[in-house]
């Protein structure tokens, strides 16, 4: 399947035909732009605009000598532009977004950061880089694997075992840099999806964006990238309808502007996200605890992924009953399909190696309604959280794509 054929790319296809109580056709859910419009393709359009050998444009970006990318952990498109006043930097470079487009690209599938950073630091799909998910199922141990965090320990290189862009640009003669938390140098995830270059930690963000520009100085031909993770924990903790979250707004305004100021000639510029959020009410109609729901346990060996999109890992023999239990349950509140649904419409990108097959769920059930599955035994932590994402909504999957050249 190439990605111009993926059916239902945003925004998704009416599905009012089918009565409104009917359980959604997982073939109405809104699909990643793979290929034309992802995260996947920015670091490999930028790449190729340095003249890094083996890399593909998807996105069509003017070339520039030196190039960096600002993550911010957390910023959806919808949500930055329902919040202009306090962001009107970022809301300034709104009708350039995704080269002049005034649009966003996706995150990709699912929107949750393990998967978003393999996405953009390899150039690679989900179905390639294999970090499908918050949580996934090794398939040789049997054992949920939180991909955030790495546990339990798996080999990174075995799990993910392609190069990332960093490294392949480094390797054609870009000077690469990440400039982020010091705490992030030595982390599986750093290293199967980031790695590459010269890594500088800095604690003050202020601090990384003066180092990521005088980076880009330093050389005739540069890849930099660095990242701000507050805004996404502020979003979970409390919510994106909070002073604490439009607080962390303001602040990441002001980091890109300082950061824009300070380029060097002959760059630019990429202000984007892993993915965007929504807040989930606390009411148990909102909150399904499959701690607590006898039909939602029936037949499943593990739970995987998070709140919003659930990989389910059915026990031998069960899959097709836990299917039907789980469409039925969440009905039209959210897409639900078997694992070979899932990735014949590429939820997972255009390709689903063999040994990423596995680690997908026998079900896999994206909300679409302002609900979660939550644990609250299994993950207490988790099923606390305000802010969720991890889903095909818009408020979750499109990310803004920001730019500013010198």
């Amino acid at each position: 399947m190439t990605p111009e054929s993926t059916p239902h790319a945003y925004p998704a296809a009416p599905h009012d035909a089918v009565p409104a109580d009917a359980p959604l056709d997982p073939r109405t859910a809104p699909v990643p732009r793979y290929g034309a419009g992802s995260l996947a393709d920015l670091l490999p359009s930028v790449a190729a605009g340095l003249g890094v050998p083996g890399m593909s444009a998807g996105l069509p970006l003017e070339p520039a000598d030196r190039a960096c990318v600002f993550l911010v952990d957390g910023m959806g498109w919808e949500a930055l532009r329902a919040h202009p006043e306090q962001a009107p930097f970022l809301t300034s470079l709104l009708p350039r977004s995704a080269n002049g487009t005034g649009g966003p690209i996706t995150s990709g599938f699912p929107s949750t950061t393990a998967t978003s950073l393999a996405s953009v630091g390899t150039g690679r799909v989900p179905g390639e880089h294999g970090l499908p998910g918050y949580t996934a199922l090794d398939p040789a141990t049997g054992q949920l694997m939180n991909q955030l965090r790495w546990q339990p320990w798996t080999d990174p290189h075995l799990w993910q075992p392609y190069p990332t862009v960093f490294q392949q640009a480094e390797a054609a003669g870009v000077a690469s840099c990440q400039v982020t938390a010091p705490h992030f140098e030595h982390t599986p995830l750093t290293k199967v999806a980031l790695s590459g270059g010269t890594f500088l930690g800095r604690l003050a963000a202020e601090d990384r964006m003066d180092l990521a520009a005088a980076r880009l100085a330093a050389s005739d031909r540069a890849l930099v990238y660095t990242y701000y993770a507050e805004l996404d924990g502020n979003g979970h903790r409390y919510g994106m309808d909070s002073d604490a979250w439009r607080g962390q707004l303001s602040h990441v305004d002001r980091l890109a502007r300082r950061l824009a100021e300070q380029l060097p000639p002959r760059s630019a510029l990429y202000i984007t996200a892993d993915h965007g959020m929504v807040d989930i009410p606390q009411r148990p109609e909102a909150r399904l605890d499959f701690d607590e729901d006898w039909e939602l346990g029936a037949g499943v060996r593990q739970l995987g992924g998070e709140g919003r999109m659930r990989h389910v890992y059915a026990v031998p023999g069960a899959a097709g009953d836990v299917h039907a239990v789980w469409r039925e349950v969440l009905a039209e509140q959210a897409w639900v399909a078997t694992r070979q649904e899932a990735v014949e419409l590429g939820w997972f990108g255009p390709v689903v190696e063999p040994r990423v097959s596995g680690r997908i769920g026998d079900v896999v059930a994206a909300m679409r309604d302002d609900i979660a599955i939550v644990a609250t035994r299994r993950e207490p932590k988790e099923s606390e959280l305000i802010g969720m994402h991890g889903s095909a909504t818009p408020a979750e999957q499109l990310v803004p794509l920001l730019e500013v050249r010198t």
